[in-house]
C-alpha cells in the first residue's frame, strides 16, 4: 500500500484531492495539511512514501517544504499540485528535490496513475519541463543521470542489453504498460525518438 500526505490550502481542492486518494484501495492517506509549516513537523514523523504538495502557500512554500522534509529525510517522494504547467516555480521545485507534477485540472485517473509512476520509480512531467531541466544539467556539465530517476535507468540499462519489454516487466517486478510508460517519459526527458538514441544519449555508446 502506497501511503500518501496531502499539502493543500484550499479546502474545496483539497477535498477532491484526498476524496480521490481516498477512494483508491492501493492508497493510505496519513494526514492533510493547509500549511508547509505544519507539514514540516509532522511529516518526518508520519513517513509517507509520498507527499502531494501545493506550490502556492500561505508562509512558506511547497518549495521550501520540499527543501527542508529533504534534508531530513530523502526517502519522502514529493509530487508538486499545481494549477502552472511549465513556469519556473515548477522548475525550481524539481530543482529542490521534486519528483514531478501533477496539473490541479488533471483527471482523477491520471491523478491516480501519476502517483503510481511515482512510486514504481518514474517522474511525471511535461516534456517541456523536461527539457528545461535537462538543459540546464547540460549548462553546469551535469550528467543526465540527475534528470533520469533510478527505476527508469533501470529499464534502459536492460533494454540496452537486449532484453524484451516483457522480460524487463518480469526482472523489475512491473507491468508491461509501465515499462512502456517509463521508455516514454525518458524519451521525452532526453530529447530522443527511439532506444538506440537513448541508450546512446545516456551511456554514451
Amino acid at each position: 500500500m502506497i501511503t500518501i500526505c496531502i499539502i493543500e490550502d484550499i479546502e474545496e481542492i483539497q477535498k477532491g484531492l484526498k476524496s480521490i486518494i481516498e477512494a483508491d484501495f492501493r492508497f493510505k492517506l496519513l494526514g492533510c495539511f493547509t500549511t508547509a509549516e505544519s507539514a514540516i513537523a509532522e511529516l518526518p514523523l508520519l513517513t509517507p512514501d509520498i507527499v502531494i504538495a501545493d506550490i502556492n502557500l500561505p508562509g512558506k512554500s511547497g518549495i521550501d517544504c520540499v527543501q527542508e522534509i529533504k534534508r531530513i529525510n530523502t526517502k519522502i517522494q514529493f509530487i508538486m499540485f499545481t494549477i502552472y504547467e511549465d513556469n519556473d516555480q515548477v522548475f525550481e521545485a524539481l530543482k529542490a528535490g521534486a519528483s514531478g507534477y501533477i496539473l490541479k485540472n488533471t483527471a482523477p485517473d491520471k491523478i491516480i496513475e501519476s502517483v503510481i509512476e511515482l512510486y514504481e520509480g518514474g517522474s511525471p512531467m511535461s516534456p517541456k519541463i523536461a527539457r528545461k531541466v535537462l538543459n540546464t544539467f547540460s549548462q553546469t556539465k551535469t550528467s543526465v543521470d540527475e534528470l533520469i530517476s533510478k527505476r527508469e535507468k533501470e529499464v534502459l540499462e536492460l533494454l540496452s542489453k537486449g532484453f524484451l519489454y516483457k522480460e524487463i516487466a518480469d526482472k523489475l517486478n512491473i507491468s508491461f504498460s509501465t515499462v512502456k510508460r517509463h521508455l516514454n517519459h525518458i524519451y521525452q526527458k532526453l530529447q530522443v525518438q527511439n532506444k538506440t538514441e537513448a541508450i546512446n544519449k545516456m551511456f554514451g555508446r
